[in-house]
Formats: C-alpha cells, structure tokens, sequence
C-alpha cells in the first residue's frame, strides 16, 4: 500500500496479529492459527482463525497464516504482524522484491518454493501498511502461544474427522 501522507495512516485501523504454522512431519498433516486483535477505538475486540490442510510443510502453514490474517481485515490497515518464522519474516523483508525482479527465482537462479502462497502474501500485503515482527516461539509470548494453540486445534480437528467412520 502507498501511503502519501502521515494523516492518512493515522486515519488507517489498527490491528495486531499474530500468527503461527504447525506441522506433524514435514511434510506432513499441518495447521495454522491466527489472533487479530483491533487497537485504538476498538481497542480489546479480537478474532480468530485457523484452518489444516492434510499434506503441507511448516512453512507453507506458516506462510497460509499470514495470508489469511491479512486476507480477513475488511479495510486497508495499520498492520502490526507478529510471526515465528524466520522464513516468512526474511522472505518478506529480505527475499521478495528479488525473487519478482529475478521471475521468482532465488538467487541461485532456482525456482522459489511455495510461489503460489509468495504470491498470493504479496498481494494480500498490497492492501495494508505492515510492520513485521519476529518474536521467539514456544517462549510464553501469549498471544503467540494462542495462535500456536489455534493451529494444532485446527490440525487436531482435521485428524479427528480422518478417523470418523463414513455415513453409510
């Protein structure tokens, strides 16, 4: 997003997310979980998401996360995101404009993994005004524990509707 002036991104909604990817092998069944938490007038209204997928990797659960965090906020915002992957926070901030400006190519001219989700992260990205942020995982940050928790619920559920027997 292009912001031309600083009264315009007072006047932008401010919202704090964090998001977390999970996984039970890599590759493997996986999860992500979310927390977006409304600051100024809204101040204390949150929501949650989270979704799984049956065959996926860590990082693309990580990468989904973002993705609908962002995907989920009704107006161009003021982003805070808060994340536990070093790959989405490098990809984002280190990797990106390289890999468009190479035809998402890595530098070792190899194609980009998990383009389609790169892809759609940097579109999703295009709405809001973003600070990213890396915080430690599994280290009692709350509201990343809550997203962490969120994950594993949604690849819990996804497991346990495996095992369910089929309605004749």
């Amino acid at each position: 997003m292009t912001v031309s002036n600083v009264s315009e991104i007072k006047n932008l909604p401010h919202v704090v997310i964090h998001t977390d990817g999970a996984c039970r092998g890599n590759p493997g069944p996986g999860g992500w979980g979310v927390i977006l938490r409304a600051q100024g007038k809204h101040n204390g209204i949150s929501k949650t998401l989270k979704g799984a997928e049956e065959q996926t990797t860590n990082n693309r659960m990580e990468l989904m996360a973002a993705i609908m965090a962002l995907r989920a906020l009704k107006k161009n915002s003021l982003v805070d995101l808060h994340t536990d992957s070093r790959y989405v926070q490098q990809g984002i901030r280190d990797w990106l404009e390289g890999w468009k400006k190479r035809g998402w190519k890595t530098a070792a001219k190899k194609p980009v993994k998990n383009q389609d989700l790169w892809q759609a992260l940097d579109k999703e990205t295009g709405r809001h005004e973003i600070t990213w942020h890396w915080v430690k995982g599994h280290a009692g940050h709350e509201d990343n524990e809550i997203a962490d928790q969120l994950a594993n619920e949604a690849l819990d559920e996804m497991l346990a509707e495996e095992d369910l027997p089929e309605q004749e």
